[in-house]
């Protein structure tokens, strides 16, 4: 893995905006296809990528949302999700990164199939011990994916992502407040070599800040490291299922701003993690307080039963 340093100050800007230091490290959605093109309006990141793709590609982004709607989900917990809103890097607390993990494909996979291969199985390749919940069609502009992620100690950290872009050869995740990172992450796949008609590159590219000050203290002791194997392993166990014989991801690493951002500190406010370990705690006394709540339910069920039962006897 490879660090370098970027520029020391970021000027704040509006809701989900970046100012002109953070654009130069926005994720970009691939330019090919019905994708927004390269150039200066989109790298100032998603909002204005929309904006300068025009018309044609309005159906791969997602609508606008002042706060996240969630439909329960089987097998997560789901909590930690609905009416919160969505967090870009301006939005975070800590130092701002941006992590590419690339891995070759090889000539015979085209950037299409590669994607469609993502997108169709993406909970698949997540490391065991970890949620992704999404919807059944797959991940689509819009959809709200719920997550249980792996922490230790038997905890899970519950919370989710938005599906702020998709097409046939990127999609976008935009995380809500109280995840672990304010950002967003783009996974894209194109061709690379002589005209474009070389070997497929895969990527995830991150830009993120740690989205409070307890979540910078936890990446900076073994956060990054972490995040990195994750985003590895699912990039290997893709890899896999595309049959190259021994996939390698190439990790690269760049602080984007050094600087924290104390004005957001009090986001540790809706800080999943501590919500997460406060419901697995509480999780005995409230599924006792609802087996007696039902059991009291049924209890007045038979009693009223009972009741209709002695005013039939008593009118025969």
């Amino acid at each position: 893995m490879t660090e370098t340093a970027g520029p020391d100050r970021v000027r704040s800007t509006e809701q989900i905006g970046l100012s002109a230091r953070e654009a130069a490290a926005a994720p970009v959605a691939h330019a090919t296809g019905n994708a927004p093109p390269r150039n200066a309006a989109q790298a100032a990141g998603p909002r204005n990528a929309a904006q300068a793709a025009g018309p044609r590609n309005a159906a791969s982004w997602a609508r606008k949302v002042d706060r996240l709607e969630v439909n329960p989900r089987a097998g997560v917990r789901g909590t930690n999700v609905a009416g919160r809103r969505l967090t870009g890097p301006v939005q975070g607390f800590g130092k701002m990164w941006q992590k590419s993990y690339r891995m070759k494909a090889g000539p015979e996979i085209a950037p299409e199939q590669a994607i469609a291969t993502w997108r169709e199985h993406f909970p698949e390749f997540w490391p065991k011990g970890n949620r992704f919940a999404g919807a059944l069609t797959g991940i689509n502009p819009g959809d709200v994916a719920l997550l249980d992620l792996a922490i230790g100690g038997g905890v899970k950290l519950s919370t989710g992502v938005f599906v702020l872009y998709a097409d046939a050869e990127s999609f976008t995740l935009m995380t809500p407040q109280g995840h672990m990172f304010a950002g967003w992450i783009t996974f894209s796949a194109e061709r690379e070599g002589p005209q474009d008609g070389g070997e497929t590159v895969v990527q995830a590219l991150v830009l993120m800040r740690a989205n409070d000050p307890l979540y910078e203290i936890a990446m900076t002791f073994g956060g990054h490291a972490k995040e990195d194997k994750f985003w590895v392993a699912t990039l290997t166990a893709l890899g896999e299922r595309l049959g190259l014989p021994n996939p390698a991801v190439d990790t690269k690493t760049t602080c984007v701003d050094t600087k924290r951002q104390w004005r957001h500190a009090n986001n540790v406010w809706h800080n999943s993690m501590i919500r997460s370990v406060l419901q697995t705690i509480a999780a005995p006394v409230t599924s006792l307080a609802r087996m007696l709540r039902r059991k009291d339910h049924r209890r007045k069920d038979h009693r009223r039963k009972d009741q209709g039962h002695d005013k039939s006897a008593a009118i025969t």
